[in-house]
Formats: C-alpha cells, structure tokens, sequence
C-alpha cells in the first residue's frame, strides 16, 4: 500500500475517484457545478457522512465532518471510505485534503491503509486473486508541503504491516531460528546492525531463563540484536528496548487448554513491534540511538522440558524458583533485560504479551505500562498512545508487590498471586535491570479475534505505532 502526494489539486470532475472533505456548516465549493448542487445540499440535509457524486469520469465522494474530529475519527473515516472503495474495485484514488490540518489527512490516509492490511499467503492462488484488494495507491492533496510527513507515515504502515505478517505466520514457518533470519534480512535493507546470537553463544552467555524455557523445543533459540545509531543522535546513551519472542506457548509442563492455544503463535508480538518499530525508525532516519533485543523461542513440553519446581540461575546470577512453566516470557525477558546494562541505557523499555490479567484489567482496548522511570518518559509514552491511539494506562509499581514473588527456597518466584499479576510480573521483571525502567504489556491488543475498526482481526502490529511515536517525541523535546 502506497501513500504519496500530489503536487496539484484533484479536478472534481474529470479526476475519477476522489474524495472531498467538507464540514457540515459550509457552503458546497465553487468549482461544484450549479446544477449539481441541489442534489448535494438534499443529501447534507439528511444527515450524509460520505455522499457519492457520480459523474462521467467516475464517482467522486463528499466526505461531511462536522469539525471537530480528532485524529482517532478520522482514521475511523478512513476505515469507513473503504468500504466504497472496495466496493468499486478502484486501485487508486485521489484525496482533497485542502480544507484539513495536514495531521488530519494524514490520519485519514492512514486509517485507509490500516485497514487495507491482509494477510491471504496460504490461500490457493485464485482464492488469493478473489479476495485481494484492488486499492494500491492513495494519493493525497494539500496546499502545505506534507511530502516528508507521507513518506514517514507510509514507512510506518510498511513497518506494521511487517509486524501484522510476523504475528499472523503459524511456528510451523516461522520459528525462533527464521524470525531471526527475517529480521536480519528486512533489517539490514534498511540500514539497521543486526546480530543473531546462536544457541552456543547463548549458553557461553549462560542465559539460563531463555535455555530453560528452550529445553522442550527441538528448535534452537535465538537472541538478535538490532542497533539504529545514526551521526545525529540526540542521545548520548541508547534507549534499550526488549521484545517477548516466544514463538509459540502450548504452557510448557503447565499445559494450556486447547481453547487458550489456538491463538497463541501471538506469542512473539512484543518481538515483532520491537523488530516493526525499528525497521520504521531506521526508514525514517530518526536522530535517535536505539538497541533492540529479541530473545527468542517456543515453549513446547518436551520429556526434557524445565518443570515447576525447577530452580534456574539466570544472566545475572538471580536465582528463580518456577512455580509455573507457563509464566515463561518473564524468564526469557529478565535474561534480554539483564544483557541490556552492558550498554549503560538511558532508558529501558519491554513489551510483551505477558499477562492474562493485563486483559482482563482494561480489557482489547489499550496496554498497561509500569515501572520506574522519570515520570516525563511515562508522559511522553502517554502522549505517543493518545497520538496513535495505541493507548497506554499507568499502573501502580509499588514495592509492596515484591511480596508475592518472594521464594522460600530462592531469590525469587516466577510467579505471583492471582492479584495484581500483571504488576507482579513487571516487578519480576525490574529485578533484571539496574536502567531506568518501562514496562508494557499488550496482551488484550496484540491479537483479536474479529475485527476492530482498522484493528483488524489476528496480529494488530500493535507498539509499532506506539513506539515509533515516543521516539519521535523524545528526538524532537520541543
């Protein structure tokens, strides 16, 4: 999907398919034809959002706003016009913005391309042809210079696009190995340093919560490394972000009912906005320093699987008690977060799809965030959610809650209470990292199981968005 800019305003007439806004208090434009006009004035008077004007080029559409929307509404429109435009089978089409804040078409742009996403590959080829898209370019007009603002959104579609596909992919064809393979690949294309460690290097590293996790695999795990350091940086010390890549959770030992399974190669969803975000980032050319860190692996139940009751000395020497094998993304987390002190980070932020409880608290319609931070980093994180609408809510991160992960038998517990789990697994978390610290958890958003608008229904590439955005933010302090 392409987003690009037009240089001249679209002709209403001749042009084809465009789609004009115009708020519900004004006067229909000049260059609307007398005659025309009645028709158009009956159909604002009865209440129209999108009115299609068919002429002899094609059909032309006024979009009605009432003037207030935000930038979340008019994604929603976006989402909305695409219904006429499959409809029409058009493959490209023509957006007059003139009367918008160049943010406000942007957004409406991206709210089409959004929602245009599909993932068809293991279609039989004619089925894929039935059901593809004809829609490949959205071409926009304003009278300001957007160029730069569209090349970067459409960068940004391209990158959650990306994540969607990773998320959407069974292990069977994308396993910790390939992922690392893939992120390598579409990495470096875009000027990333990319590393992948292998199991060996692992177990030299003696990261014993991603080799416990991995012992019921018979695929190796993999730790990839991706590093965006441009000349420019505004920052002296990287912000260090991990992303959870457990390819794959059947629960380990502590199986999962079938019910809670089906979904759960979303397992890799903070990996993959990790490996989105940056992809973005560097495609963009954002003067920010940024490391990535991806531990990877599925947790499958082998006859050599870790076990509850096991005791695993982890990266930095903790020493953790597993009380249940399906708590395992904190285990391969803590070892990322550990190894990411050695770069002395400004800021270190996870996301991950951790928690049942994280859904259960807010639910499918934004993450939970926590941790230890200066408060502006979590502002500025609060302000990338409302930008993007990938909303995020603070949740307390009390010491009080070290309490239920306290072990009788060793540092500590991978697992806590039935209350407050999402809090007790960052605070898990926290104890694998000496930076400044953000926790996110994305297991309500990660995945849905119909469609949400322009979230549409498996893996939403939710955090791409979020992520690229607090970057933007703390690159740009003014």
């Amino acid at each position: 999907m392409h987003i690009t800019t037009l240089q001249t305003q679209p002709d209403f007439y001749s042009n084809g398919s465009i789609y004009l806004f115009i708020k519900k208090k004004d006067k229909l434009p000049s260059f609307i034809l007398k005659s025309d006009k009645p028709y158009l004035n009956n159909q604002l008077k009865l209440e129209k959002t999108i009115i299609p004007f068919y002429h002899a080029t094609g059909t032309s559409y006024l979009i009605v706003l009432k003037g207030d929307e935000t930038l979340e509404l008019l994604r929603k429109k976006g989402h909305e016009t695409l219904a006429s435009i499959k409809a029409n089978k058009e493959t490209e089409i023509f957006v007059d913005g003139s009367m918008l804040k160049p943010a406000e078409l942007i957004a409406f742009a991206e709210g089409i391309a959004l929602s245009a996403y599909q993932f068809l590959k293991y279609f039989k080829a004619e089925e894929q042809k039935k059901k593809k898209l004809d829609l490949n370019n959205i071409k926009i007009y304003h009278k300001e210079e957007i160029e730069e603002k569209v090349v970067q959104i459409s960068n940004i579609i391209k990158a959650v696009y990306w994540s969607r596909d990773m998320v959407n992919e069974p292990l069977i064809s994308l396993n910790a190995s390939q992922f690392a393979k893939q992120v390598v690949k579409k990495g470096e294309s875009a000027g990333l340093k990319v590393e992948v460690l292998d199991k060996k290097k692992i177990e030299s590293l003696k990261m014993g919560g991603l080799l416990a996790v991995n012992k019921g695999s018979i695929d190796p795990p993999t730790f990839t490394i991706i590093e965006w350091k441009p000349q420019n940086a505004v920052n002296k010390k990287p912000y260090v972000i991990v992303g959870k890549g457990v390819m794959y959770d059947t629960g380990g030992l502590s199986l999962k009912p079938t019910n809670s399974m089906d979904e759960m190669k979303c397992d890799m969803a903070g990996a993959s906005a990790v490996a989105g975000a940056l992809y973005a980032t560097a495609l963009n050319k954002m003067p920010v320093w940024i490391i990535g860190l991806l531990p990877a692996t599925d947790n499958r139940p082998d006859g050599n699987a870790y076990t509850p009751g096991d005791v695993i000395k982890m990266y930095n020497g903790l020493h953790v008690e597993v009380m249940n094998t399906d708590a395992e993304g904190r285990l391969i987390m803590a070892d990322a977060l550990s190894y990411g002190d050695k770069f002395d980070p400004e800021l270190v932020i996870d996301i991950a799809t951790l928690t049942g409880s994280a859904m259960m608290a807010i639910g499918k319609q934004a993450s939970i965030c926590m941790g230890n931070a200066k408060t502006k980093y979590f502002k500025n994180l609060e302000k990338a959610g409302e930008n993007t609408h990938e909303r995020v809510v603070q949740f307390p991160f009390w010491d009080d809650y070290n309490e239920a992960i306290k072990s009788p038998i060793a540092d500590l517990k991978n697992l806590g209470n039935r209350e407050a789990g999402a809090i007790t697994a960052g605070k898990f978390l926290e104890h694998f990292t000496k930076s400044p610290y953000i926790h996110i958890d994305i297991a309500g958003t990660a995945f849905l199981g119909a469609d949400d608008v322009y979230r549409l229904k498996g893996g939403t590439g939710v955090g791409v968005r979020l992520l690229t955005e607090f970057f933007e933010i703390v690159s740009n302090p003014s």
